[in-house]
């Protein structure tokens, strides 16, 4: 059985986790300070989102040398420290692959737009004026047209995000040797493998054709096009295959927006010659532009059920084995916190983040932390438009001001929930100036609530959230049904209470969980002996946000 399916993911954001010299961002050292932590709480894999050089117009994933580090993090010395720290320790490095888009002041770019017979040229998405205007009417997922007009060729360019990053074009054979050629520059050093960012966008219809009736500004029309798979296999063939250091090839991690699960096997099936496993985007915030003004609601418990069950059916098959694999996740970067979306972090803070984490590491699927959940961090309050950084919010704002059903206020309301700056918060490692993150100005907010949340605090106390992540991560390392079992979902009805089995052969695991603030009976569900819960005691009811895992018949 490949080790990524019985691993635990944990996602560092770097610029937030860990200051080692006082300058307001995280950085590499700071990672390495923090390895031993990282190495006690139970994970195996460490994913870090994009570290490569880049002015930062998207945090990073805005790349404009991808062989180099961005300077506030360090230096390729201090990663070649951080990779031998990370393997010394017995855990897998993955980076982010940035590879849809680059930056536009990468070198490739810059050459690109120097004229039409560039060598560069076709590296990049151009094309000419549609009758004056824009070549189609696709809009950027960060507002605005996904067209940027370039006086000097009179051609505009294709940027599914920002006008800073322009979007690569797969089509061209040379530019997919150069980003496979960069690919085997970090393999050549001992990376273990690639997270890759919104990899169902690499292929383009040609045709460039404007969007289906009723799917305007609908990112999914941007994902798996006609040679996706092509180009998928030919990675995997040309690099991915080539890696295997005794035991199996490197990680490969496909972000999926846009896949739906029906999709799926295609880039994760074992037969496939693709991914290992893709994350999807099902259950993930809405962050459409017109949310900002009116977030929407979020997803019932029987909702979230039904997406977990819908994935979790199209990617099983008999005996356990899997067509497909999955990475498991509630928050990333890209999300507000997961307690401040399905707990309550008033009343039942340890409880809810615990009920919480026990769902998430007992799924069928690679789980991932996101860092900070570890201790139940939450979403901070951002009081003004001008305590963001996020360029998605700062760009809707501006796209908004200027509609009649606009307001400060609910814009704000709005963004206090869904917001991805929620999840960028420093971390909180000590009750101190800064939470300890910092001896400078942090480049973001440190959520005033770190006083009472933070890692010192958490790591000294058996009845702490951090407690409850290490007792869950070492039970988990040694269960193979949550591993590799079969999932069914006990009471796929119920409106509060998630009940579900893990089986493999012989071993069965039970899993009960309140999503509620009250108590709940539960109907006969057969299970066995609570081998570990985030209550002392239990009863014939579930108290608010309690979790259970019972070994058994």
């Amino acid at each position: 059985m490949p080790d990524f399916r019985s691993s635990i993911i944990y996602q560092i954001y770097p610029r937030s986790f860990n200051d080692s010299d006082g300058d307001g961002e995280g950085d590499l050292m700071g990672i390495i300070q923090k390895l031993d932590y990282l190495h006690d709480l139970g994970v195996d894999i460490l994913w870090l989102s994009p570290i490569f050089q880049s002015p930062n117009a998207d945090n990073g994933y805005d790349v404009s040398d991808y062989e180099a580090i961005q300077p506030a993090f360090g230096t390729m010395d201090d990663f070649d420290e951080l990779l031998a720290g990370v393997h010394k320790r017995g855990m897998k490095l993955v980076l982010d692959l940035v590879v849809n888009h680059s930056s536009d002041e990468h070198p490739w770019f810059v050459e690109s737009r120097k004229g039409k017979d560039n060598p560069y040229r076709d590296y990049y998405i151009w094309r000419a004026p549609k009758d004056g205007g824009f070549p189609n009417d696709w809009v950027s997922i960060f507002s605005g047209p996904a067209w940027t007009f370039d006086e000097a060729t009179g051609e505009y360019y294709l940027h599914l995000f920002l006008d800073k990053q322009p979007d690569l074009n797969w089509e061209n054979p040379k530019l997919r040797q150069d980003v496979y050629k960069m690919m085997r520059f970090w393999f050549d050093k001992g990376v273990d493998g690639f997270r890759m960012d919104v990899i169902p966008f690499l292929s383009k219809d040609q045709s460039f054709p404007n969007y289906p009736p009723g799917r305007f500004a609908d990112a999914s029309v941007y994902a798996n096009g006609p040679r996706i798979h092509e180009f998928l296999q030919e990675m995997n063939r040309e690099v991915l295959s080539r890696y295997d250091r005794g035991d199996g090839p490197p990680i490969s991690i496909g972000e999926g927006i846009g896949v739906t699960a029906e999709l799926a096997n295609l880039y994760v099936g074992k037969d496939r010659h693709e991914l290992d496993m893709i994350y999807h985007f099902d259950h993930a915030v809405p962050r459409d532009e017109h949310h900002f003004l009116k977030r929407a609601p979020e997803f019932t418990l029987l909702e979230l059920k039904r997406v977990f069950d819908t994935w979790n059916v199209a990617l099983e098959q008999e005996g356990g084995t899997g067509k497909g694999w999955q990475n498991i996740y509630f928050g990333n970067h890209d999300n507000p916190r997961v307690v401040s979306r399905f707990g309550d972090v008033e009343h039942y803070h340890y409880e809810s983040a615990t009920m919480l984490a026990t769902v998430l590491l007992t799924q069928r699927g690679t789980p991932t932390i996101y860092q900070g959940d570890e201790i139940g961090m939450t979403n901070c309050q951002f009081n003004s438009i001008h305590e963001f950084n996020d360029v998605q919010v700062l760009n809707a704002y501006k796209a908004l001001s200027g509609s009649a059903e606009f307001s400060d206020e609910a814009f704000l309301k709005s963004v206090n929930y869904i917001a991805r700056d929620h999840a960028r918060t420093p971390m909180q490692w000590f009750n101190e100036r800064n939470a300890g993150f910092t001896t400078g100005r942090p480049w973001l907010n440190v959520n005033l609530n770190y006083t009472k949340i933070n890692v010192a605090d958490q790591q000294v106390r058996d009845d702490s959230i951090l407690s409850f992540y290490k007792r869950l991560t070492r039970w988990r390392r040694k269960t193979p049904a949550i591993w590799d079992g079969t999932y069914n979902d006990l009471l796929p009805n119920h409106p509060t209470v998630w009940a579900y089995e893990r089986v493999l052969d012989e071993e069965r695991i039970v899993v009960l969980a309140n999503f509620s603030d009250d108590e709940v009976y539960v109907p006969q569900v057969e299970a066995g002996e609570v081998i570990l819960s985030n209550y002392a005691s239990q009863s014939f009811t579930l108290q608010p946000f309690e979790a259970r895992i019972l070994v058994g018949y």
